[in-house]
């Protein structure tokens, strides 16, 4: 599991976290049946927000959900899940995605992959998933080329990229990508109004998914010589914290331009719970239960422990194949839904469990201060 909009459970309440829960074991299942179980792997937290668009523009049906048998991610209990052609689309997307992640993992060596025999192996994987999302985009009416095209022109703007470049010059094929899954959703829900400000949407989510990224990995980069876009071009933290800002408001505007059926889930993840994942990733903030510890102090995030002296250091990425062995294991004990905390597969940072029981009331179902989004009294 890997995305920058992980919504904790006790914010979305028992309504919207069924449904967020629905899509992302439709987006997983979608990829199983239509490519395969090892395909499961490229499931993540952001690929769903297509999914959920592409229902929130429609009248809901009774096709829209079908009962999904035991799952290890569900503790072994069955759940209703989304079908349909949004989580298709979510699946084509993450597919081709996780593609150019593979072969950006094979390009700098990392982990296992400085080895040629496992390099080649992963690079067919990544050329099976191109094809297979292409496919399936193709299928659907879009045209998976303009991801491609996005992932290619990337490692030659980061190679042109130095101090004084725009970062915005650097996140635009992160923003072009995006934008046109994102308009896409407007086109199978069959709302053509919906594109251009779904696509307005899309790319300053895509611009904002790579900020945080850039956020949260630089220190790390810095351990491990990896190329960075802040440290490249310079940008202070607090320019990325003004863009990030930019984006979530831009965001919203976006959101309020289009037209829904019903928009509840698609507003909480992308109008409230992106403002938790930049104040979370500029470490401004964090979910209240936990940030505080038995004694009732401010300690490590997760760990229980009181907050004194320095956190300890980060580690650093896995590579890609000993992240896949990872998650595996997470699937099979079930903590990428249980646990109160476990280490990301790649990343290594930590993370809550996407549907674990929460009983605390440190925050309500909607949560954010002053928000002009919408008419909700928070």
């Amino acid at each position: 599991m890997f995305g920058i909009v992980r919504p904790c459970g006790h914010r979305l309440g028992d309504g919207l976290k069924t449904e967020w829960m629905a899509h992302l074991c439709g987006l997983c299942l979608a990829l199983r049946s239509d490519h395969g179980q090892f395909s499961r792997v490229v499931t993540n937290y952001d690929g769903l927000i297509v999914s959920v668009l592409t229902e929130a523009q429609t009248q809901r049906t009774a096709g829209q959900r079908r009962t999904a048998g035991p799952c290890p991610l569900r503790g072994m209990r069955t759940a209703p899940v989304a079908r349909g052609e949004g989580a298709r689309l979510a699946a084509a997307v993450s597919l081709v995605l996780a593609s150019a992640k593979v072969r950006d993992h094979v390009a700098d060596r990392d982990g296992l992959l400085k080895r040629r025999p496992l390099a080649a192996a992963a690079r067919r994987v990544a050329t099976g998933w191109d094809r297979a999302g292409a496919r399936t985009g193709a299928e659907l009416g879009f045209d998976t080329a303009v991801l491609v095209d996005a992932v290619d022109r990337q490692p030659e703007i980061e190679a042109l990229a130095g101090p004084g470049t725009p970062l915005l010059a650097v996140t635009e094929p992160t923003e072009t990508a995006t934008a046109a899954a994102f308009a896409h959703t407007a086109v199978l829900a069959g709302r053509p109004g919906n594109r251009e400000p779904l696509a307005e949407a899309g790319r300053l989510f895509g611009r904002l998914a790579h900020l945080l990224d850039a956020v949260e990995d630089q220190e790390t980069d810095a351990a491990s010589g990896a190329w960075n876009p802040l440290t490249a071009t310079g940008t202070s933290r607090a320019e990325a914290r003004r863009l990030a800002d930019d984006a979530v408001h831009g965001i919203r505007l976006a959101l309020r331009d289009a037209e829904f059926a019903d928009d509840r889930l698609a507003h909480v993840l992308l109008a409230h719970e992106l403002r938790i994942s930049v104040d979370r990733a500029f470490g401004t903030a964090a979910c209240g239960h936990a940030a505080h510890n038995s004694h009732g102090g401010q300690g490590v995030p997760g760990s229980g422990l009181p907050g004194f002296g320095p956190e300890p250091p980060k580690p650093g990425r896995r590579g890609f194949w000993a992240g896949c062995a990872v998650f595996v294991g997470l699937c099979c004990t079930c903590k990428l839904c249980c646990a109160e905390e476990y280490e990301g597969p790649w990343s290594r940072k930590k993370r809550e469990g996407c549907c674990r029981d929460c009983d605390c009331d440190c925050c309500s179902n909607c949560n954010c201060d002053g928000c002009d989004c919408c008419g909700c009294d928070c």
